[in-house]
């Protein structure tokens, strides 16, 4: 699997958990508080699709993942 590819999984998981947690009708539901986990996510893909820069990127590439081209962007 390519880089693009996991940053774009790990944002989804992220939004959907933060979500799951943060939102009173969820039967998973903690706290609000959660809700600003996926205010996080949301910027920091506006921030990466003007900058191109990632900080998942530089961690998966330290992981050895293989790019398939421009992540984050």
């Amino acid at each position: 699997m390519t880089l693009e590819r996991w940053i774009r999984i790990f944002a989804g998981i992220f939004v959907l958990v933060s979500l799951a947690l943060g939102v009173e009708a969820s039967p998973l539901f903690v706290s609000k508080h959660f809700l600003w986990l996926t205010a996080f996510v949301g910027a920091n893909l506006l921030q990466s699709g003007f900058t191109r820069v990632c900080p998942l990127e530089s961690v998966l590439r330290r992981l050895g993942v293989r790019s398939g081209g421009t992540a984050c962007a």
